[in-house]
């Protein structure tokens, strides 16, 4: 199924990127549909989406955050956390699945322009996806890397085992951190399909099941020189790029309550029944199922809101990348890092509260398999255990009482 848009990625001689930012976001709707479509029995059957994302690609949605100076659309952070929500609201999977690529390119846009951030500049442009993994099984602490490169001649051999590779098996690159000769602690970036690369698929969590968010097996990989780099993570981008990736997960859970509150209504409207003791004699005009959709809705529209109110802090601080203050960016990232921790603090607990109640709207067909309305609750559960929201809290507090700001400055889960 081909998205109906005027502004593909390409041009027809496929040449000139499109830079209508109103036409491709314009697409998102019918793309949104497309991948909801069946989604519930996807998650059943365990059938990963690589539908969607070859759809994805070809309505050249990956580029949305490149400006136009470079050639792109030049979409805001907000267009692409609204993108997010609605693609989330079809598939969580798959909006979780795209924060490797966003979080990618806007390190892209925001470090310097070098000649290697030429190319992969072009491959975001031709609609490439990227992909990654860095975090490791089994080490005493998070963040610890065992994966080798070691010198082989003119090239690296790159050996490892990931996990959390939440993407990869649908993206076109990846990179993957590893310790140099040296230990020096390196990152590289590689096609997907060089050989030695296997996305193993066996991410066991009960939610986000789709996400190929498992291990990746690296087996004597060549690596070549130029595709290797550098990664620090309290670099002023890295505390960026930080609260960037933890808005899109809560942009993730923000769509899967929107899915909740659309599948819900389905329910009530297609085949709910009125509880035995009502004195309504259809679901729908039950006052009891009224209310209660009525606050799974606003839960949803108080989430929605919190999260662009987030974005546009993150807005703020691509503003304050362009203008050159030092002091008026430092204070733009602390707001932004402290912003998006109250936001995924208040709305996981509105998240979790509507997709539990969405089963208040039936009787025990509501609970029905064939629905799976279950997976809603799941797959937000699972995006909230990615980083303690105890932990975040608790920096929030530290921050109001103390003034505080070590963790919001780390560019780890800020």
């Amino acid at each position: 199924m081909a998205i109906p848009t005027p502004s593909a990625l390409l041009s027809a001689n496929g040449s000139e990127p499109d830079t209508d930012l109103a036409g491709l976001l314009a697409t998102v709707p019918a793309l949104a549909a497309e991948i909801g479509r069946e989604a519930a029995r996807r998650d059943l059957d365990r059938e990963l989406p690589f539908e969607a994302f070859r759809l994805f690609k070809e309505a050249g949605l990956g580029a949305l955050r490149i400006p136009t100076s470079l050639g792109g659309p030049g979409g805001s952070v907000l267009d692409y956390i609204e993108t997010i929500m609605a693609i989330g609201a079809a598939d969580s999977n798959v909006a979780h699945a795209l924060r490797s690529h966003f979080n990618f390119t806007e390190s892209l846009i925001l470090n310097p322009n070098t000649a290697l951030d030429r190319t992969q500049l072009t491959r975001v442009l031709a609609g490439k996806l990227f992909g990654g993994a860095h975090t490791e099984q089994g080490t005493k602490r998070p963040g610890e890397v065992t994966t080798k490169l070691s010198k082989a001649g003119d090239s690296y051999r790159l050996n490892g085992r990931k996990w959390y590779a939440t993407g990869t098996a649908f993206s076109d690159f990846a990179s993957f951190s590893a310790r140099n000769d040296e230990d020096q602690f390196v990152s590289v970036l590689l096609p997907v399909d060089r050989k030695g690369i296997t996305v193993l698929d066996d991410w066991d969590g009960m939610g986000q099941r789709l996400t190929a968010s498992g291990g990746v097996l690296l087996e004597d990989v060549e690596v070549l020189p130029h595709e290797i780099s550098t990664r620090g993570l309290n670099t002023l981008v890295g505390r960026h790029t930080s609260t960037l990736r933890q808005l899109h997960l809560a942009a993730s859970m923000a769509g899967a309550v929107r899915g909740a509150v659309a599948e819900g209504t389905d329910y009530v409207r297609r085949q709910a029944r009125s509880a035995a003791h009502s004195a309504a004699e259809t679901a729908n005009a039950d006052p009891f199922v009224q209310k209660i959709l009525g606050e799974i809705a606003s839960g949803s529209f108080a989430v929605d809101t919190l999260i662009r109110e987030a974005a546009r802090a993150l807005d703020r601080s691509v503003e304050a990348f362009s203008a050159g203050d030092p002091e008026r960016l430092e204070e733009a990232l602390v707001d932004s890092a402290l912003t998006t921790a109250r936001t995924q603090i208040v709305a996981s607990q509105i998240a979790l509260s509507a997709a539990t109640n969405v089963f208040e709207l039936g009787g025990g067909s509501a609970t029905s398999r064939h629905l799976n309305l279950d997976r809603h609750w799941r797959n937000i559960r699972t995006v909230l255990n990615h980083n303690p929201l105890l932990h975040k809290a608790r920096v929030v507090g530290d921050f109001y009482i103390n003034g505080t700001t070590t963790h919001l400055e780390e560019g780890k889960v800020f």
